[in-house]
């Protein structure tokens, strides 16, 4: 019997718990859940991920 390749489930973004202790659109969490019912990080207390990606990179 053959089986397909298991699908390696996504693991859910790591937020930064200090930003988010009292951000009410999270309620403290950090992510939350999309539509699709994946996780994102919150918008509202989180920091852009352009910035975690390239740090140190400032605009002159």
């Amino acid at each position: 019997m053959a089986h397909g390749a298991h699908r390696t489930p996504l693991l859910p973004p790591h937020p930064d718990l200090r930003l988010a202790r009292d951000c009410e659109q999270c309620l403290g969490w950090g992510t939350v859940v999309t539509r699709d019912g994946e996780h994102e990080l919150c918008h509202i207390c989180q920091p852009d991920a352009a910035d975690s990606e390239n740090p140190g990179f400032r605009d002159a």
